[in-house]
């Protein structure tokens, strides 16, 4: 990876309201430093919200809103 380049590791799905843990979030990130520097990748869910009902993976905002919460803070904790 060129110095300087950002790397986004989509760990988190967008499309199921079930929760990543934020142990396995940091696993994946300490797998993804041992490609690049540590202060290259970055975190963030695979896609946005913006399924719509027919697509049949619409989560409400409350889902919506617990998915964005470990990804936040594992990046607080991980990158600070």
């Amino acid at each position: 990876m060129p110095k300087g380049k950002t790397v986004v590791l989509g760990l988190v799905t967008a499309k199921r309201g079930a929760l990543e843990s934020k142990d396995r979030l940091k696993r994946r990130i300490e797998e993804a430093s041992g490609h690049v520097p540590i202060e290259q990748p970055c975190l963030s869910p695979q896609c946005g919200f913006s399924s719509t009902v027919e697509g049949g993976d619409a989560l409400t905002l409350r889902e919506q809103t617990a998915k964005l919460r470990p990804v936040a803070e594992t990046a607080q904790e991980g990158w600070g």
